[in-house]
């Protein structure tokens, strides 16, 4: 007589989180389990597990609950790890209970063992510590190539267990709201686009630079996204300058607005575990100028046009070409961006989580 298979349960706490890239992945590959349980893929069943205050995921198919009064890493260690001990725990957004080993764990990258002057002390010690032990308790899996060697060397585990399970971009492949650009004010002017928390590590002072250098210019450069001293390390601003416009955080169509109509999108990190922006952009119709950081590279091939990551000069002449485009270069770098861009999709990256969290439920 066989046994039901175990229940999978899906770690929520990126549902009290702001919608970075980390959370973007856990969201959308949630969803895609979703539509795969509901064209009858599933092999196991599935409940997403919550702190209090959490949003709504708005699924079909897996339901949500509401666990523990706790929240932060606390519910993860002990409600979290509580409640999912007899079934198999599926943690999308880089932390897992170190108290299971029946888990599957995504650890995006090894920033904060690489570049632990990025963050705050705090977060830097904390994730440290768990990943430490989960990639001794847990089956790892992450969003990239680069990604994989880097957390074997920096934990001290073998890579080839580690499973890659990359980004996708079909959420931004949605209608745009192009009246951002005249809320923006910024109707009739070329910009370009940075799109990112607005951190050390996304390097948006070499943007900066390569402004400075074109000027007497109308060109505008707008930075997209977040600062949090909690994560990223107090006494940290952006560096400001003519032309630099800072929206804060914007909806997914605004996004997709600005991103129709820049001039290209820069992507200037010193270092990610992939880099979900240049897809979007590809998604959007939008050339890439991008750093050669390993994992940028990986992900955009050949549909990007590189620099190097302090070099402001060599940005500074890709956004003059740009800039200064009759049409061709851009044509260019669409067609290039829409192969690219068919190499990546949620619904693969969910199947290889599926399958490697189902097999552990049986």
């Amino acid at each position: 007589m066989s046994l039901a298979p175990r229940t999978v349960f899906i770690n929520g706490r990126y549902l009290t989180q702001p919608l970075s890239g980390v959370q973007r992945y856990a969201e959308e590959i949630v969803r895609a389990l979703d539509a795969r349980i509901g064209a009858g893929a599933a092999k196991a069943r599935y409940v997403l597990l919550c702190p209090p205050g959490a949003r709504a995921a708005g699924l079909s198919n897996i339901p949500q609950q509401t666990i523990g009064k706790r929240c932060g890493h606390v519910w993860d260690q002990l409600d979290f790890a509580l409640a999912a001990r007899r079934g198999v725990a599926l943690c999308l957004a880089s932390v897992g209970p170190i108290a299971l080993s029946r888990q599957v764990v995504v650890i995006h990258d090894a920033a904060v063992q690489r570049h632990p002057e990025h963050f705050s002390k705090g977060y830097a010690a904390v994730h440290k510590t768990i990943d430490w032990i989960v990639a001794r308790r847990a089956k790892l899996a992450t969003v990239s190539d680069f990604s994989k060697v880097e957390l074997a060397e920096v934990l001290g585990v073998p890579a080839d267990p580690i499973i890659v399970a990359k980004n996708g971009a079909e959420h931004l492949q949605i209608a745009p709201d192009a009246g951002v650009v005249d809320r923006l004010g910024l109707a009739n002017t070329p910009y370009f686009l940075v799109l990112g928390n607005i951190t050390r590590n996304k390097n948006l002072a070499v943007a900066m630079r390569a402004l400075a250098l074109l000027q007497p210019s109308p060109i505008k450069l707008v930075a997209v996204g977040r600062l949090d001293a909690s994560v990223f390390g107090k006494g940290f601003l952006p560096p400001m300058g003519d032309g630099l416009v800072l929206p804060g955080r914007l909806d997914d169509a605004e996004v997709a607005g600005l991103m129709r109509q820049a001039r290209a999108l820069i992507f200037p990190s010193l270092y990610e575990g992939f880099g979900i922006p240049p897809l979007e952009a590809m998604a959007n119709d939008c050339p890439v100028l991008a750093s050669t950081a390993d994992a940028i590279v990986e992900t955009c091939g050949e549909a990007a046009e590189f620099f190097a990551p302090h070099d402001e000069e060599a940005l500074a002449a890709l956004m003059r070409r740009a800039a200064e485009d009759d049409g061709s270069w851009r044509a260019e770098r669409i067609a290039a961006g829409r192969v690219r861009l068919g190499q990546f999709s949620w619904r693969a990256s969910a199947d290889t989580l599926a399958g490697v969290v189902e097999g552990m439920a049986r």
